[in-house]
């Protein structure tokens, strides 16, 4: 692990923390570990460990330990509807703690992109607003009233959280920077795909936003298939080769690399697709999963037309299938892992992965409209 920063390592004679124990100690080897909420709760033991883990360091580097895990939901529909968001920890020892309770939502909530802890989402009067589940910060972005969001990264020379943006029924592509005072900048277009298309949710890697681009002739001006490449850097737009594979496929991030993955819904077959080489565009078939089809028979009823997600979670590549209110986990052999299922509510999965953050980000409070802990919380 690495050193505290200077700023932070106790001197000669400086007050501990816990009797008998060193304040670089406790700080930077127990409560860093801590997830975000049981951390919350120990920063009321005593002042002196409320001011050790409020600084903006500490912070920084407790994020820094939190893990990126994929987030599901699961929605009630009946009387009150509300949504409930969780993050899938396949390797939580316990079944009972693999899905851990994010946030719970009033009314539709539908989560755009993900960077660092942060989510956009639409509702249904077609808002877009931006928070924070663990620290339950929100803000309406009526400035992106008409357009589309295509993802959400980190500029790292600016430091700034910007949204790659469409506009609606168009092919130009935009950049806003949360909490600025300009409207969104205009970037590029996304050549060859039609205005009408839908696009799946991207995969960030190496520092560029990455969508798989199928030909459908009613949608698309090309007659080949891409991946279309998002440099935030630079934030310029251009197309990598996608391997041959079938018209339904997505794209994921496969232990440092891209992954491609396609589904059948009559025969269960799950085929995943590595890019063995990113800068020689050389991709390979990796796996074929047959998915437990009769014993997940046994859980569900009706149509067996299932949602597939292919996953990589610390270097695990793992299969969430989700059906009305079931989720089951497949492994990558094909063997049905764990079954989840709550009475009257329908799983899905988000494509998005979120790693919790306490860090404060000074541009919630420059969006007017900020609020903290009330509405759309539950």
């Amino acid at each position: 692990m690495e050193s505290p920063p200077a700023t932070m390592t106790s001197t000669a004679g400086a007050t501990r923390l816990h009797r008998g124990l060193p304040e670089e100690l406790v700080v930077w080897e127990i409560l860093l570990r801590l997830p975000p909420k049981p951390l919350l709760r120990c920063r009321a033991v005593c002042r002196a460990w409320r001011r050790a883990t409020s600084t903006h360091a500490f912070l920084q580097a407790q994020h820094a330990q939190q893990r990126s895990l994929p987030v599901v939901s699961w929605s009630r529909y009946d009387g009150h509807r509300y949504e409930e968001f969780l993050a899938f920890d396949h390797k939580a020892a316990a079944v009972g703690t693999r899905l851990q309770p994010l946030v719970r939502v009033e009314d539709s909530f539908y989560p755009e992109a993900s960077c660092e802890g942060i989510l956009i989402y639409s509702s249904d009067d077609v808002c877009l607003s931006v928070c924070n589940p663990t620290t339950r910060q929100h803000a309406p972005l009526p400035q992106l009233s008409g357009f589309d969001v295509l993802g959400m990264y980190a500029h790292r020379p600016t430091g700034e959280y910007r949204v790659l943006l469409r506009r609606i029924y168009h092919t130009d592509c935009y950049v806003f920077a949360l909490g600025s005072d300009h409207p969104p900048r205009h970037v590029g277009v996304m050549e060859g795909v039609g205005a009408l298309a839908y696009l799946d949710k991207p995969t960030l890697l190496r520092h560029s936003l990455h969508w798989y681009i199928v030909h459908y002739p009613h949608l698309y001006q090309v007659g080949h298939k891409d991946v279309i490449v998002f440099d935030t850097m630079s934030e310029s737009f251009r197309r990598m080769r996608a391997p041959v594979v079938p018209d339904k496929s997505y794209i994921f991030e496969m232990d440092g690399t891209l992954g491609i993955y396609s589904y059948n819904d009559t025969t269960q077959i799950v085929d995943i697709w590595v890019l063995r080489d990113y800068e020689s565009e050389v991709w390979g078939h990796k796996y074929r999963v047959e998915l437990p089809a009769e014993e997940i028979k046994r859980f569900v009823w009706g149509s067996c037309n299932w949602h597939v997600t292919v996953l990589s979670v610390d270097g695990d590549v793992l299969l969430l299938v989700t059906h009305g209110g079931w989720m089951f986990h497949v492994g990558i052999d094909g063997k049905l892992v764990d079954s989840f299922h709550r009475d009257g509510q329908h799983a899905s999965t988000c494509k998005l992965s979120l790693k919790q953050t306490l860090v404060p980000h000074a541009f919630f409070a420059a969006l007017e409209g900020y609020v903290v802990n009330t509405s759309p919380f539950l």
